[in-house]
């Protein structure tokens, strides 16, 4: 089967140093060191995590070291990201989270991969994306936990 390519959001590597997400995260990211999953990682994402905790800074260090796709800052990330601001499917206060998913459409991710329940793991903002991606012209996105992703992951082991 094909390796997935996901993308990840900043929350999923602070998850793996909190207590509550730690367990999916830390399985999630032992997917990523076997090579069974392949990692999305945006430069939205380096520059938040530039701001983060030195134990998070070294998390993505270590997976930059592996076999990962980049995803620069586009002129056409900046335009999805734009209509999803113009429409309401978050306010300019949450614009970082709008450019993950507009990284992710662009770069044709399998899933975004993400503990941000209120902006990104929401059927009604995945809907939301999903309607002005469809508009747009781009396809749909997929955004799971790490615990779903994992979830699947054995289900396909098995």
């Amino acid at each position: 089967m094909k390796k997935l390519r996901v993308y990840l959001d900043t929350s999923v590597l602070g998850g793996v140093f909190d207590e509550e997400f730690a367990e999916p995260s830390i399985g999630m990211m032992n997917s990523i060191r076997k090579g069974k999953l392949i990692p999305l990682i945006s430069d939205t994402l380096a520059l938040e995590v530039a701001e983060a905790p030195i134990p998070i800074q070294d998390l993505l260090n270590e997976i930059s070291e592996l076999r990962v796709e980049t995803i620069p800052i586009s002129r056409e990330a900046y335009e999805l990201h734009n209509e999803y601001l113009r429409v309401g499917v978050v306010t300019p206060r949450f614009s970082d989270d709008a450019l993950h998913v507009a990284q992710a459409t662009i770069a044709r991710a399998d899933v975004i991969v993400s503990w941000n329940f209120r902006h990104l793991v929401n059927p009604v903002r995945i809907r939301a994306f999903n309607g002005v991606n469809l508009t747009c012209g781009y396809g749909m996105v997929i955004i799971l936990t790490p615990a779903d992703l994992t979830g699947m992951i054995e289900v396909e082991d098995e």
